[in-house]
């Protein structure tokens, strides 16, 4: 299960990542998602998962792309964004599953320092 919370996490970080949604969801998809089996999850994110698979499986490839590229090229915008946020749903699904907390922000553990001489307003 912890090596599934990490591929999510890791997928989560593209999509917050430079490029366009369609962009960051293929990479996020492909690179870390793509080969999880739905039947290797806990029943509370199965269906879906085998949701969001079977949209980004559905439109059959041309001339050598990948079946996700293809099935992300035909979605709007919208819909992308809506296929992002079933992945962030999924992933805090499974780290609420687990048990696991939210995975801090280095900012959430580092101490402030003393404030840079330019940040500071004279008079």
């Amino acid at each position: 299960m912890t090596d599934h919370v990490d591929r999510f996490h890791a997928a989560i970080t593209v999509l917050a990542g430079n490029g366009t949604v369609k962009q960051r969801l293929m990479k996020a998809y492909e690179d870390y998602l793509a080969d999880i089996e739905a039947d290797e999850l806990p029943d509370e994110v199965k269906l879906g998962f085998a949701d969001l698979t079977s949209l980004m499986y559905r439109v059959a490839p041309l001339n050598g792309e990948g079946a996700v590229c293809a099935s992300v090229r035909k979605m709007s915008t919208k819909e992308a964004g809506q296929c992002a946020r079933s992945v962030v749903a999924l992933y805090r699904e499974l780290v609420r599953i687990a048990g696991d907390s939210p995975v801090a922000l280095p900012l959430d553990q580092a101490k402030p320092g003393p404030t840079p001489p330019f940040l500071v307003k004279t008079s």
